[in-house]
């Protein structure tokens, strides 16, 4: 889905995109429902507590964060940076929770009840709503899915789980979930525990100077640590950096220091009375300038960073700093003037789109996803009006369940803990109603599979009089249908392959498979061999990187992949200075950089691999879909005829296919293709003889190499035989060139 980008340091594909929730106004005290206010940072030490003025700057500052979101997810022409949004509404939570528990003598529980009543009950409806609507809209596959990201969301670890899919190279493919906004409503709620847990235990052991000074030292030292992680995280694991608590704890900290701060200057005019003269003018004039200049860091951002701007990063501290500075800048202790820039903020339409933030943030997303999940990738046009359309469900949640529950329900902390525990076991009941239903759609996930027969040679996927009555891998078990050994491909920030053996490990004698995770799906056919033959198998893979000797950039991670050139460099190194193989497999993804740059990499990396002087041998790239095969069937039902994709994208010219790059240094390459995508038509099929060709957008199921593992050793070693030539050659469904590879008789 191009029109909803994922954040832009860790691109791994269309399909993924970030998504942040709206962050949680501070309470206040009872006040009419049409009119919800923010808090103010608490008056001086000592003093009478009063009631918390109300912040209209703010209110719109939320307007500007939700609108430049929502509009940036709906590719509004010109907002290419509108993701920064997240960052400003941390800040704000950040300034006004910290605000809220040095003003105010709460207890744990009350805290905790009071940010139940305020976050959970409009998250279970959207919840709830999201799993009906994705149950009766989505494919079974999709329903399994979103089933999961609901325990996620409802258990407020959904931040967790995008971490550990958006940091798996092969997960990164699929499409975002219609739940992916409720990581950061996760990170937030982890927020609230720490800082709950941190301020108010330091208020009650500490007291006066020594609790500011040591509220202090702990924000600034939490924000320093966070601070560091994220710009490391950026630049290793965009996705830990953007989606984490621990790389996101230093934007609630800048909030923090700007509540800090801005109390340290309210306590200075109390002390000075009612400011008159050039002094005041001089202070009002310079909060003046500094809020501008925040506004000005927060707007700019959202027309001059884009999906290629490594972020959070340092990237980040450009909107962290100017969303603290209007919130310095803005009345927390004096009047707000006609040329401050919270009086911009303050108008409104800004007012009004921050008062429906929160449940505008919930809602839209699921909105755009399952639409696009339903009809494919839309407009930007419409994009926006169905982001305009989500207001109306945003504004009964509003009225009808936040507002309520927030003001008219019993203040006791036992009532507030009660409604959040309802809000969080309603959804997981919703989750495993949806999932119960797609696992008796599906079946079962867990059964083994059996592989069929394969054919050795011709133009026919199975061994003659090989039937399948059904789809082979079921649909629930073809995306997980993974090789052995998924830990042999090395995480991206890893540049050395471990020692990763299959088959008879004390043989002298092995096959080495070597590639990225293209390579990695020929374990089960490569093993095949080793095993027929009491070799062992060495498999050295790295996924997304090139065995051809170029410079990528990974997407996932955001930059140059420096990795996959170390990691590039360790294998060839371990190669020729290890024992020789009795054959260097080599596979992979052959869509790295232009063809001259291809052609060139692998006259690099050949000039190497010859030099170990083993046999090398090359298996032509498997056809690439560009869809989720899984979903795409299980929405049309399992019917083996759907889900072709074009001839004309699924290959791209090979320069050892083609070339005589081959023939120059001895390599002897076995191409697939032509078997996986039969005829001359103008598409490919998703599934041939009963066998699911793809396990995701790009890589086949590993029954589909297990029932390929006859042809490839025929293809490779003659059938056995010392130096035998292929016997399919020039057979319909196979291309082999080169002589046969010793076997191992």
């Amino acid at each position: 889905m191009p029109t909803a980008e994922p954040p832009p340091s860790f691109n791994a594909s269309a399909h993924l995109l970030p998504e942040v929730v709206r962050l949680d106004r501070a309470d206040q005290p009872a006040a009419p429902a049409r009119r919800t206010a923010v808090e103010a940072v608490a008056p001086p030490e000592r003093e009478p507590r009063r009631r918390t003025a109300f912040r209209p700057d703010i209110e719109g500052l939320r307007g500007v964060a939700v609108l430049s979101v929502l509009a940036y997810h709906a590719a509004l022409p010109g907002l290419t940076g509108g993701y920064v949004g997240v960052d400003v509404f941390f800040v704000i939570s950040g300034f006004l929770i910290t605000g809220l528990l040095l003003g105010r003598p709460l207890g744990l529980r009350d805290f905790a009840a009071r940010r139940a009543r305020r976050i959970l009950p409009a998250a279970a409806t959207v919840l709830v709503a999201t799993a009906a609507a994705g149950g009766a809209l989505l494919d079974p596959l999709r329903g399994t899915d979103l089933a999961r990201d609901l325990i996620a969301a409802a258990g407020q670890f959904a931040n967790w789980r995008f971490v550990g899919q958006q940091t798996d190279y092969l997960a990164a493919e699929r499409d975002p979930s219609p739940l992916q906004h409720f990581w950061s409503l996760g990170v937030e709620n982890q927020f609230y525990l720490l800082w709950g847990v941190l301020l108010l235990g330091l208020a009650r052991y500490l007291h006066g100077r020594r609790r500011t000074v040591a509220i202090t030292l702990a924000t600034l030292g939490i924000g320093a640590v966070s601070l560091v992680l994220c710009i490391r995280w950026t630049a290793t694991s965009a996705p830990l950096a953007y989606f984490s608590t621990a790389g996101r704890l230093w934007e609630f900290a800048a909030g923090a220091c700007a509540a800090l701060l801005a109390g340290t200057l309210a306590r200075r005019s109390a002390a000075d009375g009612v400011a008159s003269g050039g002094t005041a003018r001089m202070a009002t004039g310079a909060l003046r300038v500094v809020g501008w200049l925040g506004l000005g860091a927060v707007l700019v951002p959202l027309a001059w960073y884009d999906r290629t701007t490594p972020f959070p990063g340092t990237a980040a501290l450009l909107p962290v700093l100017g969303t603290a500075a209007v919130l310095l800048a803005g009345p927390a202790h004096r009047s707000l003037g006609a040329a401050d820039a919270g009086r911009l903020l303050a108008t409104r339409p800004l007012r009004a789109a921050g008062r429906l933030s929160y449940a505008w943030y919930l809602w839209h997303w699921p909105v755009l996803t399952i639409a696009q999940a339903r009809y494919g990738t839309l407009p930007w046009t419409t994009l926006l009006a169905l982001t305009a359309a989500s207001a109306l469900p945003a504004w009964l949640t509003l009225r009808l369940v936040e507002t309520p529950l927030r003001y008219g329900s019993s203040p006791a902390p036992r009532r507030g803990l009660a409604v959040g525990a309802s809000a969080l076991v309603i959804p997981l009941i919703a989750a495993l109603t949806l999932g119960g239903g797609t696992v008796r759609a599906l079946g079962s996930a867990d059964a083994p599979v059996a592989a069929p027969a394969g054919a050795v040679d011709g133009p026919a996927l199975l061994a003659p009089g090989t039937r399948l009555l059904g789809l082979t891998p079921s649909l629930a078990r073809a995306r997980e249908d993974f090789p052995p050994g998924k830990g042999c491909e090395i995480p991206l920030n890893a540049d050395t392959s471990p020692r990763c053996l299959f088959g008879a490990e004390d043989s002298p004698d092995r096959i080495v498979l070597l590639g990225d995770s293209h390579a990695g799906q020929w374990i089960s056919a490569a093993l095949a061999m080793a095993q027929q033959r009491h070799w062992a198998l060495e498999v050295l893979v790295k996924p997304g990187c090139p065995l051809a000797t170029l410079t990528v950039r990974n997407n996932v991670l955001g930059r140059t992949f420096e990795e996959c050139d170390r990691w590039r460099e360790n294998t060839l190194t371990r190669l020729a200075t290890g024992p020789k193989p009795r054959l260097v497999l080599m596979a992979g993804l052959n869509r790295y950089g232009s063809q001259q740059e291809r052609t060139q990499g692998w006259s690099r990396t050949l000039d190497r691999l010859a030099a170990v002087g083993a046999p090398l041998a090359y298996l032509g790239d498997t056809p690439m879909p560009g869809q989720d095969i899984p979903t795409c069937l299980a929405a049309s039902d399992g019917r083996s005829d759907a889900c072709f994709f074009p001839r004309d994208t699924a290959f791209e010219p090979d320069p050892l296919l083609t070339g005589g790059l081959a023939a120059r240094y001895g390599v002897r390459t076995l191409d697939l293709g032509p078997l996986l995508c039969p005829g001359t038509g103008p598409d490919c099929p998703a599934v041939l003889e009963g066998v699911v060709l793809y396990r995701d957008t790009g890589h086949i199921t590993d029954t589909l190499a297990r029932v390929l593992a006859g042809r490839l050793d025929r293809g490779l070693f003659g059938g056995g035989g010392l130096g035998a030539g292929f016997p399919g050659a020039g057979v319909p469904g196979v291309g082999v060139s080169g002589a046969g590879l010793p076997g191992a008789g």
